[in-house]
């Protein structure tokens, strides 16, 4: 069993950001994380939307604040599935699916969320919900991309740049959400199809290893059949809150926390992409983490 002042769940930049002010506050901490640390972000290939990087890429933004939790001397747990949790004391404990324990005298919640899966069952292997990580293998070929959003559409211009011959977006809704500027720019590359309107039913996997994927337009009715080398699907996320089932107050599977990050059960806070909220950016999330710690310490300190 290990014992700290703080368990931060999760190691993106919502759980990073808390991590840094624990440390400044002189209190001990951990990141559990089961994964990278810097969680989507590292798979996002530009961020331009950050304070002091005009352009930088997602995972070396995700370096830069590891490196600082590092040096501040927080501890990162890279640890299995936290699989339940008992937040019924004033030491608040947590389970791996390993076995191992985490106490702490209070616990920030930052599992943010995670990629929805194609809405069809398939035997096809080349699904892939992360253009950084395997976009590279698409070279020279066809591909299709779910999801007509800003995600969509921004790893479709990143899917061409990389050299993929063609990008065929099927959006299930009549129009797009991405933003303008984002969809005229992938218009005007020539690289770019657009289907709105448009849901998969299947895709079925070929002996040469292609897909064959069957498209119905939901206002007409008429189906289309089209082969692809490969699929990748960016139709939202979910939110990573399953071991808290049971324990926090969940609307849809969000933590619904009041404005100081509380969620109703003293010493335990949650913040980031995983609360009930309007808009979730790497600032916003930054934001709730900076509350969320900064009550944490409070608590602490108060119980003392």
């Amino acid at each position: 069993m290990k014992t700290y002042d703080l368990v931060i769940v999760g190691g993106g930049v919502c759980g990073m950001t808390a991590a840094v002010y624990a440390a400044r506050a002189s209190l001990s901490a951990c990141i559990l994380e089961k994964d990278v640390c810097g969680g989507l972000v590292n798979w996002t290939h530009t961020v331009e939307n950050f304070p002091s990087h005009k352009s930088i890429h997602g995972m070396d933004l995700m370096s830069l604040c590891r490196e600082q939790v590092e040096e501040l001397g927080v501890s990162i747990e890279e640890v299995e599935d936290v699989e339940r949790v008992d937040f019924s004391g004033a030491e608040k404990r947590l389970f791996t699916s390993s076995g191992e324990e985490y106490t702490a005298g209070a616990v920030i919640v930052a599992t943010g969320r995670k990629p929805r899966p194609l809405p069809v069952q398939t035997s096809f292997e080349r699904v892939h919900y992360c253009s950084v990580c395997d976009g590279a293998a698409y070279r020279g070929k066809n591909v299709i991309v779910i999801g007509g959003g800003n995600s969509g559409f921004d790893e479709s211009l990143y899917l061409t740049g990389l050299g993929v011959s063609h990008v065929h977006i099927v959006e299930a809704f009549p129009t797009c959400i991405a933003a303008a500027s984002t969809q005229d720019k992938a218009r005007a590359g020539g690289k770019i199809s657009v289907s709105v309107s448009t849901e998969l039913v299947s895709v079925a996997a070929l002996p040469d290893g292609r897909g064959r994927v069957l498209l119905r337009n939901t206002a007409t009715g008429a189906e289309d059949v089209e082969e692809t080398d490969g699929i990748f699907c960016f139709i939202g996320q979910s939110p990573n809150t399953r071991p808290f089932e049971g324990e926090l107050d969940l609307k849809d599977g969000y933590i619904r926390v009041n404005a100081d990050m509380e969620t109703g059960i003293p010493g335990v806070f949650a913040a980031g992409d995983v609360i009930v909220k309007k808009w979730r950016q790497i600032t916003t999330a930054m934001g709730d983490a900076t509350i969320a710690a900064l009550q944490a310490e409070k608590y602490l300190r108060a119980m003392k």
